[in-house]
C-alpha cells in the first residue's frame, strides 16, 4: 500500500472556553466577600473602571455625559471662579476635622499601636508569667521552649525526653520547669492528656488524695460511660459522694489553652432576602457594600476623539474597555441567575417557609434546573457559598437541597425533615432512660417515616448527639 498526502476540508463545531467566559464562570460562584476582592482588585488594575459615586443623586446628570460633552482639558470659567473666590484658611479653621490642622498649631498624634486592639495570645500570657517567676535562667529556656510547643488547647506536643534532648538539659530539670508551667494562669495548661490536666486542676483545688483525684487516676473509662454504680463499688464509697465527686470533675477545663484562641468569629452576610409580604414572599437582593461600577468617562472621551496616539495607546484602552464592560456584564448576569435560583427554591420549599424546618421538602439540582431552564453545574455554581436570609432563619443556598426519604404512604420526605423530627424525640426524652436507635426508628415510623436503625445512628452522628448510654443520667 503506498502512502500518500492529501487535503481534506471538514467541518466541525467545538466548544472553546474564552477567557471571558472563563471569568463569567468564576464569578458566579464565588462568595460575596470573594466577590468584592475581585472587584477591587480589578478595579485597582483597570483604569476604565470606576465606580458609581452616590453623592452625585439621582435628578443629576451622569457624569460620563458631562464628561462626553466637555473634555477634561478644557475648564469652565465658573469653576476657575469657585476656585480662587474659596477662602481655604476659613473653611479648615471652621470645619477642622483631625486631618486639616492649623500649621501654628501642634498636636502629639498617638501611634497606630495604642488606637487598635490585639488580643492577648496564649503564648504571651504564659510567657508573661514565666518572666514573673522566681527561677533560673537555665529553668526559663527550658520554659521558652515548653510554651513554644503548646498547640492551641495548651497541651505539650512533645514529651519531656524529647524536651531534654533538644535543650540539653536534665530531665530533672525540664519536669521541674513543667511543673511550674503547668500550675501558671489558665491552671492545667501543658498537660500531656487529658487526664493529667484534670489532675492538675483536682490538685490545684487541695483535691489531693479525695475521690475525685482517685476517679480521674482509676476509673476515667467508667466516669466516660457514666458507670457511676461501679465507681462507687470500687472505690467502696457512698454513690452521693461519687455524684459529688463527679460534678466537681465536670466544672474543670479540659481545654485551658482555648479561651486565649486567636480564631475570630466569622459574620456572613446574606446574598439575598426572602421577606414575606402578605401571603406572598419577595426576593431582594442584597446590592449593600457591592460598589456600582462603570466606565470612566475620560477613557470613553479619549477613544471618541480623533487626536493621534501614540502607538498601542488606542489598543491597550480598548482592551481595558472590553474588560471592563464584560465584568459589568458578568455581575449583572451573576445577579439575575441568583434572583432565578432563589425563585424557584421559593417555590419548591413553600412549605419550609411558611411551617419550618419539618416540611422541608426533598430537591435536587436537576428540578431546579429544569423549572429555570439552566445546567445543573450553573445551579451549582450558584449555591455555593451564598446565603439566604429567610423567615425561618439564615442557610446556604445548599441546604435546600436533600436527598428524599421515602415514608409509608408512598411520599417522600427531606433528610433534613428527618433530622428535625430525630431532634425533637431526643430533646424530649426522659434523660433516666433515653431512647436507643431503634426506639427512635419505631417512633419515626409513627411519623409516617420509614427509616433503618443505622439511618438513625448515621443522622445521630451527623448531629453531634451521643448514643442513648452516654446521654443516660441515672442520678
Amino acid at each position: 500500500m503506498a502512502l500518500q498526502l492529501k487535503q481534506s476540508l471538514s467541518l466541525a463545531q467545538q466548544l472553546i472556553m474564552t477567557p471571558q467566559l472563563q471569568q463569567a464562570i468564576k464569578l458566579l460562584q464565588l462568595s460575596r466577600l470573594e466577590l468584592l476582592d475581585t472587584i477591587h482588585a480589578e478595579m485597582e488594575t483597570n483604569p476604565v473602571l470606576e465606580e458609581h459615586s452616590p453623592e452625585e443623586g439621582l435628578g443629576e446628570k451622569p457624569m460620563e455625559y458631562e464628561a462626553e460633552a466637555t473634555p477634561p482639558s478644557q475648564e469652565t470659567p465658573l469653576a476657575d471662579e469657585g476656585r480662587e473666590s474659596m477662602d481655604w484658611e476659613t473653611y479648615l479653621s471652621d470645619y477642622n476635622t483631625g486631618w486639616a490642622e492649623s500649621p501654628y498649631e501642634s498636636r502629639e498624634v498617638p501611634s497606630f499601636e495604642s488606637v487598635t486592639s490585639s488580643k492577648t495570645s496564649l503564648y504571651s500570657h504564659l510567657t508573661w508569667q514565666l518572666h514573673l517567676s522566681r527561677i533560673s535562667d537555665a529553668h526559663k529556656e527550658i520554659g521558652i521552649f515548653i510554651i513554644g510547643n503548646l498547640d492551641e488547647d495548651g497541651y505539650l506536643t512533645v514529651s519531656a525526653e524529647e524536651i531534654s534532648q533538644t535543650t540539653a538539659s536534665p530531665l530533672d530539670q525540664v519536669l521541674e520547669t513543667l511543673a511550674v508551667i503547668q500550675n501558671f494562669d489558665p491552671v492545667g495548661v501543658a498537660a500531656r492528656d487529658t487526664r493529667e490536666c484534670l489532675l492538675i486542676q483536682a490538685r490545684f483545688q487541695t483535691l489531693g488524695g479525695t475521690v475525685v483525684e482517685k476517679i480521674i487516676l482509676e476509673h476515667m473509662d467508667k466516669l466516660e460511660n457514666k458507670r457511676y454504680d461501679l465507681i462507687a463499688k470500687a472505690l467502696s464509697v457512698p454513690l452521693n459522694e461519687v455524684l459529688a465527686a463527679i460534678e466537681v470533675i465536670t466544672s474543670f477545663e479540659p481545654k485551658p489553652g482555648r479561651q486565649y484562641s486567636d480564631e475570630e468569629t466569622i459574620y456572613i452576610s446574606p446574598d439575598i432576602y426572602v421577606i414575606k409580604v402578605g401571603d406572598e414572599y419577595e426576593i431582594v437582593l442584597n446590592e449593600d457594600g457591592l460598589p456600582k461600577l462603570r466606565i470612566n468617562a475620560f477613557y470613553r472621551a479619549i477613544l471618541s476623539s480623533k487626536d493621534p496616539m501614540q502607538n498601542g495607546t488606542r489598543q491597550y484602552i480598548q482592551e481595558k474597555l472590553k474588560s471592563a464592560a464584560w465584568l459589568i456584564k458578568s455581575i449583572h448576569q451573576r445577579q439575575r441567575t441568583i434572583y432565578k435560583v432563589t425563585s424557584s427554591i421559593v417555590r419548591f420549599q413553600r412549605d419550609f417557609l411558611d411551617k419550618g424546618i419539618a416540611h422541608l421538602k426533598p430537591l435536587v439540582l436537576r428540578d431546579v434546573a429544569e423549572d429555570i431552564q439552566m445546567h445543573e453545574s450553573t445551579i451549582s455554581r450558584v449555591t455555593t457559598n451564598k446565603y439566604v436570609h429567610t423567615p425561618q432563619g439564615l442557610f446556604e443556598l445548599k441546604y435546600f437541597f436533600n436527598s428524599a426519604i421515602q415514608c409509608l404512604d408512598g411520599d417522600a420526605v427531606s433528610s433534613e425533615s428527618v433530622k428535625e423530627h430525630l431532634r425533637n424525640i431526643i430533646k424530649s426524652e426522659n434523660r433516666a432512660r433515653p431512647y436507643s436507635d431503634q426506639e427512635i426508628a419505631e417512633m419515626l415510623k409513627q411519623h409516617n417515616i420509614n427509616v433503618a436503625r443505622r439511618t438513625v445512628a448515621k443522622y445521630r452522628e451527623t448531629l453531634g448527639i451521643l448514643p442513648s448510654r452516654k446521654r443516660k443520667k441515672p442520678y
